[in-house]
């Protein structure tokens, strides 16, 4: 294995002040994501974790380390290619996902339904920050990493360390985008309403947008 090969699988210990779970959950929901997903997103769900607990200790917010690492590796494994012909929203995949991997580990109802909502809600605008404190800070974590929300709320060490553990190497910005389209262009209709509409835009010059408005008025409702 090389050196750049070994920079992106080896588990660190603990990053910024996080240990990072250890328990045969996390590892094996480790060993998944690496074998399904591309760098650039494993990558960006271990940062999305740490920015999460960070966010969990600095708010005091009860939250099951296990629980939240299950939730920021499995927020995109529904894009990977195991659901190259679902119909469904990919973040209702990764939901899925993550429902069966935390239920073959015998981890109580309540968690697994928690982790269920905050990744598949984790890109609704406006949802998670009303929902439980694992769906905030994951849904805010993700908006970190992506675009920066937030950012001064964590210290220039912690974000260097965060960084320096998992890189996000030349044109992330560009990779990650393209990543997501290559998960959801299969599945147009399901990123109606949804920043992943966005993302098809940009990456399939054949994207057709559905309107909301155009759905009412074409509806077959017929006004006195």
């Amino acid at each position: 294995m090389s050196d750049e090969q070994d920079q992106h699988t080896a588990r660190p210990v603990e990053v910024a002040g996080v240990r990072i779970p250890d328990t045969p959950l996390a590892i094996a929901a480790s060993e998944a994501v690496r074998a399904s997903l591309p760098e650039v997103m494993t990558a960006h769900a271990s940062r999305v974790f740490v920015f999460a607990w960070l966010a969990v200790q600095r708010e005091g917010w009860p939250c099951e380390p296990d629980a939240l690492y299950v939730a920021a590796l499995y927020a995109n494994m529904g894009l990977s290619a195991a659901y190259a012909h679902s119909t469904l929203r990919y973040e209702i995949d990764g939901a899925h996902a993550a429902r069966t991997l935390l239920q073959r580990y015998g981890v109580a109802p309540e968690v697994i339904d928690a982790v269920w909502c905050a990744i598949a809600l984790h890109t609704t605008p406006g949802v998670p920050a009303h929902m439980s404190p694992l769906a905030r800070v994951l849904s805010a974590a993700v908006r970190t990493d992506l675009l920066a929300d937030n950012l001064g709320a964590y210290s220039q060490t912690e974000r260097e360390q965060i960084v320096a553990a998992w890189p996000r190497g030349a044109h992330f910005k560009e990779r990650m985008i393209e990543a997501i389209g290559r998960g959801i262009v299969h599945r147009p209709q399901s990123t109606f309403g949804t920043p992943s509409a966005d993302v098809l835009e940009r990456v399939d010059p054949d994207f057709c947008r559905t309107n909301f408005c155009g759905l009412i008025l074409g509806s077959p409702w017929k006004d006195e």
